[in-house]
């Protein structure tokens, strides 16, 4: 991750927290996590502790433990002597992201033929739906992000493969920055959609090569739009 300084405010991030029942600490954390992921931080921007505090209304010692998490997380970056950043991706770390994905996800995809449950298979066709409904502009209350997370985590754990779980919810959060920028271009949604049909339908027939082979190619056909607006920015 490399950070490229840009000089802007905040707007991306303008909602109080609320006092309920998850730590303070998570929610600042998940609003930040948000706000990068959608990209109303844009890679490069400064974060500002003063600012950070007037929009959250939450002390400095939270917001340096929830800067550190994101750091460890790899979505901000600290530079010694100019301050902490929110990371850029570099084309090749995407495509290096993207591989991992591709290997891992159809892994994923071959063992959760081989080990899900039926009920397990329901439940992955449900969250398909739901995304199938999203693209077809039927599900505009659902976003779209959310729904491709359900799927995975269902395809994930119905998997059984608690390595694979582990390493991939690792790399959650810019995973999903990736994904955000590639659902972003004109058609790649309703290319998505019919990529993760042809999942469902494999999965659904037991065909456990033919799933993975599917999942695979979902991942790369996603990383080879991402990569191209990369190009473009």
């Amino acid at each position: 991750m490399t950070a490229r300084e840009v000089k802007q405010p905040l707007d991306g991030l303008s909602v109080q927290v609320r006092r309920v029942a998850a730590p303070i600490r998570e929610q600042v954390a998940d609003q930040l996590r948000q706000a990068i992921v959608e990209m109303r931080l844009r890679p490069g921007q400064r974060l500002i502790e003063r600012e950070l505090i007037e929009q959250t209304g939450v002390s400095r010692t939270t917001i340096r433990e929830v800067l550190r998490e994101l750091t460890a997380e790899g979505l901000v970056s600290n530079i010694p002597n100019r301050g902490t950043f929110v990371s850029s991706v570099s084309p090749q770390r995407a495509a290096e992201l993207y591989e991992v994905r591709a290997v891992l996800e159809g892994m994923a995809a071959r063992q959760f033929v081989e080990h899900a449950s039926e009920e397990k298979v329901r439940q992955l066709r449900e969250a398909f739906d739901v995304i199938a409904a999203h693209a077809s502009g039927q599900g505009a209350a659902v976003d779209m992000l959310e729904a491709k997370k359900r799927f995975y985590d269902t395809l994930l754990t119905g998997s059984g493969n608690v390595t694979v779980q582990e390493i991939v919810e690792g790399l959650q959060a810019r995973v999903t920055m990736l994904r955000a920028l590639s659902l972003s271009q004109p058609g790649r949604a309703a290319n998505s959609v019919a990529e993760m049909r042809e999942i469902v339908e494999a999965v659904e027939a037991r065909d456990a090569q033919r799933a993975a082979d599917a999942c695979a190619r979902h991942v790369r056909q996603a990383a080879r739009t991402a990569l191209e607006a990369m190009a473009t920015r």
